[in-house]
């Protein structure tokens, strides 16, 4: 019986059609993002092993086969954005009404991290021209990006409770074989850690010897590999743009002043070895791709246009280097072909992409490779500036040292090793790039927030220091000016004072200014002068002394008129430098006493005279002056200190020698001699006016910015440098410093009083100085060295002991925070273990065998750390020698005794070198004086170069009458 619905009942709401949350199709994609996300953990795994890995064992374990890894780990997170995004939004609407709220929230909050991990993937790669550099924002976002999948499996857990029942058995299977293959490719490939500190085989020598660097195979390295430069311009800009400009760049044997050098040491070898093989010891650091690529073996490589001779010191010969093989210079480094990540020499523009991208997303492989941390030491730097000659260049001896900026940075008070400084900074500079590669802002890729910065920054790459002349020649004014304002307050100079007499212990007037004295006329005086180190942290000058052209310029005037002069330009003689003029140089010599004047190193031999200024010291000079009868108005004395890269007799050789191949320099004209017009740098200036007695003209002069203390100071060391022939005004110098109540005074006074053997005194003077202990700066380190020196002289070895182990092992707080450590002073280990040596001949002499032993073997601890730090010391292998004899060791002893021979100087042979020089350049004669007296009263350079050039004009009339 059908029943019939009543009017106004109410009508049943149809069903809504049940959709299935995962449906068919969606159940597919589902899958395929089970199955990438299954991989991806997986590969996460291997990343993340090798990632904790490194960083608790401290080994490279990276390789090509984990970049290929990380591509995969890129390639499968981006397949899995546009499945999560679409399984997503669809899942959530098929589940936007479902009862099971709890799951719903779930499922969002999965949802929402699934997204954070690809975004925060996203942000790490670096894709496009987003970069994130902010270093807090970045590793932020990198361990987000590890929390957020950890998260999201919990999250999927919770979800699912809510759901079907998750099939295990399927997942465990799966993560136990990825687990087991990932046990594996991580045991075999940790077999294998790349070997960043490690000698290159002997066997590779010959190709490079007696240039001292070695390559990691042992084998050539093709140029291609050392001549990717525009490979690092595309992350590296700024850098690239700094690194083009910098004399870095222009180290290649093309570069004119080079060429003309080393085309002639390679013709030299070539006549004398019939190898150019000699000139190897030029292109391991100067010419590293054509050297190490083999070309420049040929004897008819082309300096000036093989593809390899202009590459310079390119960015992967430096950070491809991959050991500091020690620190004896002549590019004693090992140096490998680096292992790029996958696609880096692809021509195909995708593969590059892919590359720049691998190399972006996870930079990590990219800097160990490239940037170790021996890259940031000045060990790093000692391998090219720091060199010795050898006999296969030279012909001569096994070891002539050579230019050398590491030690005397490394023994100065500015490093914060050498405890027998002058002078203290108030923290140490640990390495060569705090001076010589300053921070500058930049958006490049390695760009970062350095501890002294406030803003993104990289090192400066152009190494600003004071090779002006090789950016003369490429005719960049920019440049130039660059390292003219880093020259800014490197030094200083001081008019200090007058001698009245014109004579070194004339009675002195100083220091000068606010007061000065009147000058009286047709009396003559000695105007004292000092040059000052300021911010130097090693000799000034260094590189290239034989050819660094620096001068004192003195100019004395009175109204309009020149009464007096030194160091002027003879504009006569091609803008030559008035030999007569006091010059901070090495006045180098070969063998016959010729001048070294053409970087002809092959042929160095001796010094006639050295001027080179340590750090943080001075040197004194004096200028006579006669003041004239005449005069009529105040006198107004200038002093400069000029620079200028090279002098004119070797531009002129550089000009003549690159025109014999072709290639004229700037500036010259064929067939003449050469016009030396590269910039002239004032480094330093001083001016003083003194009035006249007997004339009514008023003079001021402003104060002298410097404590009167450390204008004594400076004059004293710059006396007390000389030697033994200035002690006197040294020591009344330093006197007049400690009746200005400073420690310096008594200190320095001690080391002349030490100097001249007056012990008693110098006990005194250390005394006086001990009573400054505690003020602030007091130098316990110095007080200490100087007392064990002279404590041992006197035969007080016990205390001497004690003395120098203070120096060696003290490290207060005050000497921490100011980055202090002199444990590395060679000179007072040296001291050390010589005074432990007299205490075991002592103990010796008393018969007490085992001590001497003893006291003879802790002497040769002491000696053998020396070699470590300077396997060349002379003093050390000779002691060394004369203990093994004593420890009765023949081995040891007699090769210490080969060493010893090896590195020490050949005094006899340069007296020949030496006195011949002396008869051939009266100039360099005068300079070479043990009291060197400038007078500011030799002829005007025009003057001079009118004289000559009549005589000259004379001389030819005189042969043509003859010839008639």
């Amino acid at each position: 019986m059908s029943s019939v619905a009543q009017p106004g009942a109410a009508v049943p709401k149809p069903r809504k059609k049940y959709v299935r949350a995962v449906g068919p199709r969606l159940k597919k994609l589902l899958y395929a993002i089970f199955v990438l996300f299954a991989l991806l953990l997986a590969n996460s795994g291997y990343l993340a092993t090798f990632t904790f890995l490194e960083w608790f064992r401290d080994q490279t374990y990276q390789d090509y086969f984990y970049q290929y890894m990380f591509l995969a780990h890129l390639v499968m997170g981006l397949l899995l954005i546009l499945p999560v995004v679409i399984f997503g939004f669809i899942h959530m609407w098929n589940t936007k009404d479902r009862r099971n709220r709890r799951a719903v929230r779930i499922g969002y909050a999965l949802f929402a991290v699934s997204l954070g991990i690809l975004t925060t993937g996203i942000l790490l790669v670096r894709i496009g021209g987003f970069d994130l550099k902010q270093p807090l924002a970045r590793n932020t976002v990198y361990w987000l990006h590890v929390a957020f999948p950890l998260a999201s499996i919990w999250l999927y857990w919770l979800h699912r409770l809510a759901g079907p029942r998750i099939k295990w058995r399927i997942g465990m299977s799966f993560g136990g074989v990825a687990i087991a293959s990932i046990a594996a490719m991580v045991i075999l490939q940790m077999q294998d850690p790349r070997q960043w500190n490690a000698i290159g085989p002997d066997s590779g020598t010959q190709y490079f010897e007696p240039s001292l660097a070695r390559t990691s195979s042992g084998n050539f390295i093709p140029s291609d590999a050392l001549m990717n430069d525009e490979y690092c311009l595309k992350c590296h800009a700024d850098i690239h743009k700094d690194w083009q400009d910098s004399v870095h760049r222009f180290s290649s044997f093309n570069n004119a002043p080079y060429f003309a050098s080393v085309s002639e040491t390679r013709a030299k070898s070539l006549e004398r070895d019939g190898s150019v093989q000699a000139s190897r010891w030029c292109a391991g650091c100067h010419d590293p791709v054509p050297f190490f690529s083999g070309a420049f073996d040929d004897p008819n490589f082309d300096m000036l246009d093989h593809p390899t001779a202009n590459a310079g010191i390119t960015c992967t010969v430096c950070h491809a280097i991959t050991n500091v093989n020690s620190v004896r210079g002549n590019a004693d480094y090992t140096i490998e072909e680096p292992l790029h990540y996958p696609f880096a020499n692809s021509e195909n523009a995708a593969l590059q992409w892919v590359n720049n991208q691998l190399v972006k997303a996870k930079p990590s492989f990219h800097k160990k490779t490239f940037l170790k941390p021996f890259h940031k030491t000045a060990e790093f730097c000692s391998t090219c500036h720091k060199v010795h000659l050898p006999a296969a260049l030279t012909g001569y001896k096994e070891f002539l040292r050579g230019q050398n900026h590491y030690d005397p940075y490394l023994f100065s008070g500015v490093s914060g090793h050498g405890a027998r400084s002058f002078y203290y900074p108030p923290k140490a500079v640990d390495n060569c790039s705090k001076c010589h590669m300053p921070l500058v802002a930049s958006n490049d890729f390695g760009a970062k927030m350095f501890d002294d910065a406030e803003e993104l920054s990289v090192h400066d790459h152009m190494f600003p220091s004071a090779n002006t002349g090789i950016a003369w020649l490429r005719d960049r004014d920019d440049v130039i000016a660059a390292h003219q304002e880093y020259l800014k307050d490197v030094m200083r100079v001081d008019l200090f004072g007058v001698r009245e007499g014109g004579e070194i212990d004339g009675n002195l007037i100083a220091p000068l200014r606010p007061e000065v004295p009147a000058l009286k006329r047709g009396e003559k005086y000695l105007i004292e002068t000092v040059i000052r180190t300021m911010k130097m942290g090693h000799l000034f000058s260094q590189g290239t002394v034989d050819s660094n052209e620096i001068w004192l310029e003195v100019k004395v005037t009175s109204g309009d008129r020149l009464i007096g002069h030194s160091g002027l330009i003879d504009k006569g003689k091609h803008n030559e430098v008035d030999p007569w003029s006091h010059f901070i140089n090495v006045f180098m010599l070969d063998k016959d006493g010729n001048r070294i004047n053409r970087r002809n190193a092959e042929d160095i031999f001796t010094p006639l005279y050295n001027h080179q200024i340590p750090p943080g010291a001075g040197q004194t000079v004096h200028y006579e002056l006669n003041v004239p009868d005449d005069v009529s108005e105040p006198i107004h004395v200038e002093l400069k200190l000029q620079y200028r890269k090279f002098d004119t007799e070797y531009m002129d050789f550089v000009a003549k020698q690159n025109e014999k191949h072709g290639n004229l320099i700037r500036g010259h004209v064929p067939g003449t001699d050469y016009t030396n017009d590269l910039p002239i740098t004032t480094m330093a200036v001083d001016t003083i006016v003194f009035p006249v007695e007997g004339l009514n003209h008023s003079v001021e002069n402003p104060p002298r910015d410097i404590p009167a203390w450390q204008r004594w100071n400076d004059y004293g060391i710059g006396l007390l440098l000389k030697g033994k022939a200035e002690m006197r005004q040294a020591e009344n110098a330093f006197r007049e410093v400690e009746k200005l109540d400073r420690y310096d005074g008594p200190m320095n006074l001690a080391r002349v009083l030490n100097t001249e053997g007056r012990l008693d005194e110098a006990v005194e003077a250390l005394q006086r100085a001990d009573e400054f202990r505690d003020v602030e700066g007091f130098p316990r380190w110095t007080w200490a060295w100087l007392s064990g020196v002279i404590n041992a002289q006197q035969g007080y070895l016990e205390e001497a002991e004690q003395n120098l182990r203070s120096v060696l092992e003290d490290s207060t707080e005050d000497m921490q925070s100011r980055g202090f450590d002199f444990s590395l002073d060679i000179e007072v280990i040296n001291q050390l273990g010589r005074t432990l040596f007299d205490l075991g001949i002592a103990r010796e002499r008393q018969l007490g065998t085992e001590e001497v032993r003893e006291y003879f073997e802790e002497a040769v601890m002491q000696y053998q750390k020396t070699l470590m730090i300077d396997p060349e010391n002379v003093s050390a292998h000779h002691n060394l020698q004369l203990l093994y004899d004593r420890l009765e060791e023949p081995e040891l002893a007699d090769k210490h005794r080969k060493l010893h021979e090896i590195y020490k100087p050949d005094d006899n042979a340069q007296g020949r070198a030496v006195r011949l020089a002396r008869e051939k350049y009266p100039a360099a004669d005068h300079a070479a004086e043990d009291v060197v007296k400038y007078s500011l009263h030799r002829e005007l350079p025009t003057q001079s170069s009118a004289n000559e050039t009549a005589q000259i004009s004379a001389g030819n009339l005189q042969e043509n009458s003859n010839d008639q």
